[in-house]
């Protein structure tokens, strides 16, 4: 019995699903990767945007800093100043796919930070997060970023 024969046998969700997973293995990962930086950078730019007023942090932001967002190791203003520039920097690094590897990593950072804060938003929100993340850590930021065209027009070193 021939494959095409084995397909028209099974039933039409069947086929559909199998349509469906061969039209996916098309998908190139440049396009996913650009996808999910754009939606990660969404997350943590606005984020970032709540805690500024033009080029100032509010005193809002200290305040949840010293209260809400304590953290034991780290001075509340520092980590006030390190968590905004954090979020607007590697965000849009992101974006743009310019280092991407080390901004996702700073970001998983953070989601872990903030997984300290908020530790009943782990299922709901951030092992969501994580998982973008690491996928950015381990594939990069794919053909359609800044660090595949400075690649290309760098190279790398020869090995001679």
């Amino acid at each position: 019995m021939s494959q095409n024969s084995q397909q028209k046998d099974n039933p039409f969700p069947v086929q559909l699903l199998q349509w469906g997973i061969c039209a996916c293995a098309f998908l190139p990962y440049a396009l996913v990767a650009l996808l999910i930086r754009f939606v990660i950078f969404r997350v943590f730019f606005f984020s970032a945007q709540t805690k500024i007023d033009g080029f100032s942090i509010t005193p809002a932001t200290f305040y949840l800093f010293q209260y809400e967002y304590a953290l034991p190791i780290i001075p509340y203003k520092l980590a006030a100043y390190a968590g905004t520039i954090g979020e607007f920097a590697l965000s849009i690094l992101l974006l743009v796919g310019l280092a991407t590897r080390f901004a996702a990593f700073g970001l998983i950072v953070m989601t872990l930070t903030i997984q300290y804060v908020y530790p009943d938003a782990w299922w709901s929100v951030h092992v969501w997060w994580l998982l973008v993340l690491l996928v950015l850590v381990s594939k990069g930021g794919g053909t359609l970023s800044l660090d595949y065209l400075l690649k290309d027009m760098f190279g790398s070193p020869s090995k001679s």
